[in-house]
């Protein structure tokens, strides 16, 4: 591949491969964005064993678990970052979340950024850009961590998870409840780091290996 355009960054996949056909992701920077906060979301309050009760319940009631989420990257001391949601100063999570019964995907994730990231359901006004599917993730069940090979004997999974790219404007507001934060990370922070993030989040380098990263300038 011919040489990169100034302030691009090639994201590698774990075995340092280089994509001859990578396509081109522009990013903007941090301070392009704008940062506030509105009232705090209910959670629900319940111990690991409670929460794998209610999902199976749920999962009798309604079937598989489907729930998608977004990747949303900015620049940041002329690194890629990734915006991740803090819960409980202790949890990382992707936006997104649970789809409701027969919701498409591409408007379920539109609605859960706009509830969890601008003033009201509407998205402020500007409509949320998503992308390609990066990835897809299961749960044999709720008691295990996500696998992206769901093993040939298990016929019946309890959730699928959708990545999404979504590709940022070069302004935006991010209205967060209270009780989350929104941080962004560097990418190479994550990558392989299951400890800190689990096993799809450090996941994230990998799938955006195809993707050569364009910084562009405020």
């Amino acid at each position: 591949m011919g040489e990169e355009a100034e302030g691009s960054v090639r994201v590698s996949d774990s075995n340092g491969g280089d994509h001859t056909q990578s396509r081109q992701l522009d990013i903007y920077p941090l301070s392009c964005y704008y940062f506030g906060s509105k009232e705090a979301i209910p959670f629900k309050d319940e111990t690991l064993d409670d929460r794998v009760q209610r999902l199976n319940s749920n999962y009798a009631a309604y079937g598989l678990r489907t729930c998608v989420e977004a990747v949303m990257l900015v620049e940041l001391f002329k690194h890629p970052h990734i915006l991740l949601l803090q819960v409980r100063n202790c949890i990382f999570k992707l936006p997104g979340g649970r789809l409701r019964p027969g919701e498409l995907e591409i408007d379920g994730l539109k609605r859960k950024l706009s509830r969890k990231l601008c003033v009201n359901a509407d998205g402020d006004g500007i409509a949320w850009e998503v992308g390609e599917c990066l990835d897809v993730w299961w749960r044999p069940d709720f008691e295990t961590s996500p696998c992206r090979d769901l093993p040939s004997t298990v016929r019946s999974p309890k959730e699928r998870t959708k990545l999404f790219l979504v590709k940022l404007p070069e302004s935006r507001k991010f209205i967060v409840p209270k009780n989350l934060k929104l941080l962004a990370i560097p990418l190479c922070q994550i990558n392989k780091n299951r400890e800190t993030y689990g096993p799809i989040i450090s996941g994230v380098p990998e799938m955006l290996s195809k993707f050569t990263i364009n910084i562009i300038e405020a």
